[in-house]
């Protein structure tokens, strides 16, 4: 019998398999990553859930509050039922209308202002930074202030309030204001300004001010005369 002899590197040897129910290498691998990165991913430290709580807290105040202070508007508006004050220019008598020279116009003119509370409830303490301005074609004649005083609940009161000035009128303004005075309709705008303070009971909430722009023509300016109102259109709005 004869023996063939075959090369080392001829000789193949059988495949190995992987043992049933072991994954393939690369599988493994691919776990071993999997596995490792989520090793290194890190947890939620102590601090930082104490910071997630106190601001899930914080929002849950937030929405609290907000339901309350709903709720609060709500009652008191029901309860209270606030209205806003009316003002009206009642009469408007001129003390001094002098033209000197040089343009210079001196002014005095005593104004009735009526304003009316209609709240039952409320009352308005009127402030000390008012002011009330009567003007001509952008020429600022005279001005003075309200009062400082409180006005209770369902009250109407009558404020008669002297104004000074002393201006100078172009030429222009002075011949429109000579025309205006011989037909018998002069334009004025009366503008105030007032703070109120709401007061409910025996206790003061916020702070308001109130403007006011009266557009008024009047018949005449003459010093001791009677001044007619030909017209009126009030404006009033808020500033929080």
């Amino acid at each position: 019998m004869s023996t063939k002899t075959f090369p080392d590197d001829c000789i193949s040897s059988p495949t190995r398999r992987a043992p049933a129910g072991k994954p393939e290498s690369r599988q493994q691998q691919a776990l071993q990553s999997t596995t490792t990165m989520s090793l290194h991913t890190a947890p939620i430290t102590r601090r930082e859930e104490k910071l997630l709580q106190v601001h899930l807290l914080l929002c849950c105040c937030a929405l609290a509050a907000f339901f309350v202070l709903a709720i609060l508007t709500f009652f008191f508006y029901n309860m209270y039922k606030p209205k806003v004050p009316s003002y009206d220019i009642q009469d408007l008598r001129v003390k001094s209308f002098d033209l000197q020279p040089g343009s210079i116009l001196n002014t005095e003119l005593l104004v009735n202002v009526k304003a009316d509370n209609p709240n039952s409830h409320i009352g308005f303490t009127y402030g000390d930074d008012s002011s009330i301005d009567v003007v001509y074609s952008d020429a600022n004649l005279c001005t003075g202030k309200l009062p400082y005083f409180y006005q209770g609940h369902q009250n109407t009161t009558l404020m008669t309030i002297d104004l000074v000035g002393k201006s100078v009128l172009a030429s222009g303004v002075q011949e429109d204001f000579a025309q205006r005075q011989k037909e018998g309709k002069i334009p004025l705008l009366v503008k105030v300004k007032v703070p109120l303070r709401i007061v409910i009971g025996n206790m003061p909430l916020r702070q308001f001010k109130v403007f006011l722009n009266c557009s008024l023509v009047v018949d005449s300016l003459t010093p001791n005369k009677k001044v007619g109102v030909l017209s009126s259109n009030t404006t009033l709005y808020f500033e929080f």
